[in-house]
């Protein structure tokens, strides 16, 4: 016989894996402090290559509204200032030598709206990939029961500890949001 707790032990890695591309996600929206992770992943075009603004220079955050890039190179100063102009970070760059600062204003309550709305797509992305994987694992027990490899009663038993395990993902989820909500809210 099979077990069908392999199953769901071998979709846990993958819900882990929702949830910390969620914590990443929700890093990158603005609240009313500026974050360093805001312009991080920033893809700036550089002499034909596309590199994340971290691989190009030194990003500090001295100001809770503040950002200050300190490219390695002075010829990175007008690639990455177009890439920060061309991102939907909330903010202008401002090129003061060999340094980008960007200071971030505070934040209307239209842009607030407009976050929380943001934050709650990508919960709902998070909830969907969840159910995707719970479709995922009850597809192969209901397979395995056809096969005769999970009896009957174990299917059952299945099905709810597969819904446990959505519930505690999507309580981490909310858990998530609720947090970020307060940041963007406060």
């Amino acid at each position: 016989m099979f077990d069908y707790k392999d199953i769901i032990k071998k979709i846990r890695p993958e819900l882990d894996k929702v949830i910390v591309f969620l914590e990443r996600e929700l890093a990158k929206v603005r609240t009313g402090r500026a974050s360093i992770s805001l312009v991080e992943d920033i893809v700036v075009d550089c002499f034909g290559s596309k590199l994340p603004l971290k691989q190009l220079a030194a990003i500090s955050n001295p100001e809770p509204k503040q950002i200050v890039i300190q490219p390695w190179d002075k010829s990175y100063v007008e690639s990455i200032e177009r890439a920060i102009s061309s991102s939907s970070i909330g903010a202008a760059p401002i090129v003061d030598k060999d340094v980008i600062r960007i200071t971030f204003p505070s934040m209307s309550d239209e842009y607030r709206k407009e976050l929380l709305r943001i934050l709650s797509e990508k919960q709902e992305e998070a909830r969907k990939t969840i159910r995707h994987w719970r479709g995922e694992a009850w597809e192969e027990v209901q397979e395995k029961t056809k096969q005769g490899e999970i009896r009957e009663d174990d299917k059952f038993k299945a099905k709810d500890d597969l819904q446990k395990l959505v519930d505690e993902y999507s309580k981490k989820i909310d858990d998530l949001g609720e947090r970020k909500k307060k940041e963007i809210e406060s």
